[in-house]
């Protein structure tokens, strides 16, 4: 009687994880689609020679950290809880 509560439990997991990662999405997409557009002229525009290696690094940063939390934070959050 408890492996089928226990598979119930689990499955409910699996989609509530599915769902807060698709809720948090489109606020992400928006937050990275404005930032990196911002950092453009400070990596390029004129007298960026001091300010281009942060702004590289914050693209680099914006660009990454979205993507390992949508995809790799919540597989090991269910990695753990399991």
């Amino acid at each position: 009687m408890g492996q089928p509560h226990k598979q119930t439990l689990e499955r409910d997991l699996t989609q509530a994880i599915v769902e807060g990662a698709a809720l948090r999405a489109r606020p992400i997409a928006m937050t990275v689609a404005v930032i990196i557009p911002g950092l453009l002229p400070v990596m390029w525009g004129t007298g960026s020679e001091v300010m281009q290696r942060i702004a590289v690094s914050m693209v680099g940063g914006m660009i990454t950290a979205p993507l390992l939390w949508m995809f790799v934070v919540p597989v090991v959050y269910l990695m753990i809880r399991r």
